[in-house]
């Protein structure tokens, strides 16, 4: 019998001998140890994974990079290259492609699946005499085009995301995380499907991407590395930002949008000149040159509105109207004129301004902003009839119930019905007002519209409204005054009492206290306090108390 084992092991290990593939030799240097480290330099974690390209194409699985701000990888010769850049990432599958720096050494990746029943090997990071083989038992079609393998081998120790290669020597998976280091079946996600991992414009700001400081690769599409740098303006912190826009002009210098993205960054820091260096570049190099002039205008105006206290003398309001006519007169578009506009009006052009936004009214960008734009040019003329009409129209854009959208402008309407002494009027647009905004509105809201119903003779209201806004702000003693001269204005003696009282409670120095306490209590009757406490408002150097002693006295 024992004879007959030594026999069956003798003819065997021919065949185990002659299983070694002659690629192996060569295919090893392509094979590579990762390492990713977190800020402070200590190391997160470490894997395998294989280059794809000469140009420094590599792949791996993506769970060692979470949290990383720094990785390296080092090949079969203990060359080490950092990796410069996330090329693309899928979560799901535990994937990701980056880059490093350097000549790599790639391995061919096959363009056909592997056929269940075929041998596959698995190759590791260092060369081994017998490379591990096993057999193809199931190859899953994902996402219409790649497999998934399912191969019969017992993976060894540190082998996630080395290749599984055929016997041609090209790579047809990335072998994946086992559940145990026995299992006799085990998973590889095409190779193809991980190499053919880029960013898109959309998914530059992704949540799996976020979890890596490491840079990310612009897409190689210039529309699709434009969409990257729109959506990571609100996504990334400011130095991620700032360094993607170096990494757009550097793939793309011939291209006008990196050159008016760093010249926002610029303008945004006070560098006037810079952006505006930046901003004849983007010009130069722009296709569309209408979109240039226009963003270059705008940029002049915000300066001229909002950091005026940088001089830059380059950057006039004039420059900005030249810069808008002239994307406007390159290719008319009706955005370009409300911006014309807008210049106007910053320049006291009111008339002017007016007629451009009139003009727009009646095109397809009818809108409240328009109107209400038009109504400030009418109030800046002096003309409150037509302004009050303006805000009208700008409020008949919404329909009750209002949206959120619509408060701005029935606060605009309601503050100017105020100054046009239309308090009812005014009441109703605070009323939808605060119906709208009511987890927001505050005690100056109830204050200011206690004051429009006090004018509007609506006593009732106006008490309830400063009564709310002494609830949210009990510390202000303004509030108290109000209220207790509203009471002794409509006859509430012991009321406006209770509330001076209140008051001085909450600050014994306010000189109105004392003043509204005298004047209750004289109208009450009782003059000997009263005006013992209009002396006290008196002394505090109160205005009021001196005409109020001699009235009561």
């Amino acid at each position: 019998m024992k004879k007959k084992v030594l026999l069956i092991l003798l003819a065997v290990m021919p065949l185990l001998a002659g299983a070694q593939p002659s690629w192996v030799k060569k295919a090893t240097k392509s094979v590579f140890t990762l390492k990713t480290f977190a800020a402070d330099g200590s190391l997160i974690g470490s894997s395998n994974g294989f280059f794809t390209s000469a140009n420094g194409d590599a792949v791996s699985n993506y769970t060692p990079f979470k949290g990383a701000t720094r990785a390296v990888v080092i090949d079969a010769a203990g060359k080490e290259m950092p990796v410069v850049s996330i090329v693309g990432v899928n979560d799901m599958y535990d994937v990701v492609k980056f880059r490093v720096s350097g000549k790599t050494q790639p391995l061919a990746i096959s363009s056909a699946s592997a056929t269940v029943g075929s041998q596959a090997w698995l190759l590791p990071y260092h060369e081994v005499k017998n490379v591990p083989a096993g057999t193809v038992r199931k190859a899953e079609t994902f996402q219409g085009e790649y497999d998934y393998y399912t191969v019969a081998l017992t993976m060894p120790a540190n082998t996630v995301s080395c290749p599984l290669i055929n016997q041609m020597g090209e790579v047809i998976g990335m072998m994946q995380q086992p559940a145990t280091d026995k299992d006799t079946l085990n998973y590889a996600v095409s190779a193809r499907f991980a190499d053919s991992l880029k960013i898109s414009g959309f998914g530059m700001n992704e949540a799996s991407l976020q979890e890596t400081k490491i840079k990310k690769e612009l897409p190689d599409n210039i529309k699709e590395a434009v969409l990257a740098l729109y959506m990571a303006q609100t996504q990334q912190d400011s130095a991620a930002y700032a360094a993607l826009i170096e990494d757009f002009i550097h793939k793309f210098p011939n291209a006008a949008d990196g050159y008016m993205y760093r010249a926002q960054l610029e303008a945004g820091a006070n560098d006037f000149a810079a952006a505006d260096r930046d901003m004849e570049m983007a010009i130069k190099n722009a296709q569309q040159k209408d979109d240039a002039h226009y963003n270059y205008a705008r940029l002049i105006y915000n300066k001229n509105i909002f950091q005026t206290d940088v001089p830059y003398d380059k950057w006039t309001l004039d420059k900005a109207l030249e810069e808008v006519r002239t994307a406007n007169a390159v290719n008319p578009q009706l955005m370009y004129r409300q911006t014309e506009a807008n210049i106007l009006f910053a320049q006291k052009k009111y008339a002017e301004a007016y007629d451009i936004y009139n003009e727009l009214s009646s095109t397809n960008m009818k809108s409240a902003e328009l109107y209400f734009s038009a109504a400030r040019c009418k109030e800046m003329l002096k003309d409150t009839t037509s302004m009050l009409a303006l805000m009208d129209s700008a409020m008949n854009m919404y329909s009750k119930p209002y949206l959120k959208e619509a408060a701005p402008y029935l606060w605009s309407r309601a503050q100017a019905r105020l100054q046009a002494k239309k308090f009812r009027e005014a009441i109703a647009d605070m009323n939808d007002y605060e119906e709208l905004m009511k987890a927001n509105v505050n005690d100056n809201f109830y204050y200011i519209r206690h004051q429009a119903e006090i004018e509007g003779r609506l006593y009732q209201q106006a008490l309830n409204d400063i009564t709310r806004a002494i609830v949210m702000n009990p510390k202000e003693t303004l509030y108290y005054a109000e209220k207790a001269s509203l009471e002794i204005r409509v006859g509430l003696y012991d009321n406006a009492i209770a509330t001076a009282k209140e008051s001085l409670s909450v600050d014994a120095n306010d000189s109105d206290g004392y003043l509204f306490l005298g004047v209750a209590q004289c109208l009450k009757g009782n003059k000997k306090e009263g005006i013992q406490n209009l002396q006290k408002a008196k002394e505090m150097g109160n205005l009021q108390a001196d005409n109020l002693i001699e009235k009561y006295k």
